[in-house]
């Protein structure tokens, strides 16, 4: 079976690097005959790092000649349909979408967040394509109203979970030796920030920063950078404001190496979507600050709410927050529920399975 999958991938973002990585698990055991090709920002990395067929964003004559030859397209995961941090992408995503219609092939948003869609022309047009795709799995209830509030019913549609739950917990073995090698030992209590540059980066910044300077006393801190190299620019920045001790980690990480570094860590603060989910997967206390609603999308379905956001989030928060999840047991209750979502994750595969077993 040959299938097409158009995402944000080949920007080295750990996150969308980790969603891919589980997609084509999962796929892989639902579908053993699979072929996929990945249209990708950076065709040589993805190839290498997920052995699969790649092909080039821009190159829309190599896509289009892809996509006639394929059995079904997915688009996702992540939230490509939305107009929030970028106006173009959602047009880009919508072609490749109709692409695939024109030419009679079966379509499916695999675990997408949706939303949010500013503006009647691009309601509009989710209205138009999106009714008229086979099957839509989404992340998170939010994305459901979403859907609803753009009037897309024809499509059967799921409320699943983020592909990235159904990776299975890596061993700590390798998050300890890339911390050996930056000269910290395994001893004592860790705390992994997960953050970027975004609007009101300035302000979070100095909280963090102060935040962060009161905890060093009870644990270390640890910089984990998601997306390559610019996450390590936002924690070299942070790091800079702090008068205690503190560790950028200053490399590009493998999906299972970032999973191992957050298991390692005893709480996780994330601006960063994925970082939360990895602190899901490896059963690691978080606390989100959200930039994006898809923040608080996520922490919703797992019974929390996200501590603030980069605007108004303080130092204060931060420390006390922190501090009450350094020093409270892990609940049972989350690893049941995340192992829920989980299931729910591989739901998508196999949803996909069945749609090209109707082909």
């Amino acid at each position: 079976m040959n299938i097409v999958i158009s995402g944000y991938y080949g920007s080295k973002n750990g996150g969308d690097e980790a969603m891919l990585a589980a997609m084509l698990e999962v796929l892989r055991d639902e579908i053993p005959d699979l072929h996929a090709t990945v249209i990708s920002i950076n065709p040589e990395y993805t190839r290498r790092r997920h052995n699969v067929d790649a092909v080039e964003r821009p190159d829309i004559r190599t896509i289009i000649k892809k996509i006639r030859a394929a059995d079904l397209l997915i688009s996702g995961g992540g939230s490509l349909l939305q107009n929030v941090t970028s106006g173009r992408s959602l047009y880009y995503y919508l072609a490749i979408i109709f692409f695939a219609l024109i030419f009679g092939r079966k379509v499916m948003l695999y675990a997408q967040g949706i939303g949010p869609v500013r503006g009647t022309m691009a309601r509009k047009l989710m209205n138009v394509i999106l009714n008229r795709v086979d099957l839509i799995t989404v992340r998170d209830r939010g994305s459901l109203k979403e859907l609803e509030r753009l009037q897309i019913t024809r499509p059967k549609i799921f409320c699943t979970a983020d592909p990235v739950l159904a990776l299975k917990p890596a061993s700590l073995d390798l998050g300890e030796k890339i911390l050996a090698r930056h000269g910290i030992s395994r001893d004592g209590k860790f705390i992994g920030v997960a953050i970027r540059h975004w609007l009101d980066w300035e302000n979070f910044s100095r909280e963090l920063a102060a935040s962060l300077d009161r905890l060093a006393d009870d644990a270390k801190i640890i910089f984990l950078p998601m997306k390559f190299p610019e996450d390590i620019r936002a924690a070299q920045s942070t790091a800079a404001l702090m008068k205690s001790p503190c560790t950028v980690l200053d490399e590009e990480f493998s999906t299972r190496e970032i999973l191992s570094l957050v298991g390692c860590m005893d709480v996780l603060i994330g601006v960063r979507l994925h970082a939360l989910i990895f602190a899901g997967v490896m059963g690691v206390p978080m606390l989100g600050i959200s930039y994006d609603p898809k923040i608080e999308r996520f922490l919703d379905s797992i019974g929390e709410k996200p501590l603030g956001t980069l605007r108004d989030v303080t130092a204060t928060e931060i420390f006390d927050a922190t501090l009450k999840k350094l020093r409270t047991p892990k609940i049972s209750r989350d690893v049941n529920l995340l192992r829920e979502l989980g299931d729910l994750a591989r739901l998508n595969a196999k949803l996909a399975a069945e749609l090209l077993g109707g082909a």
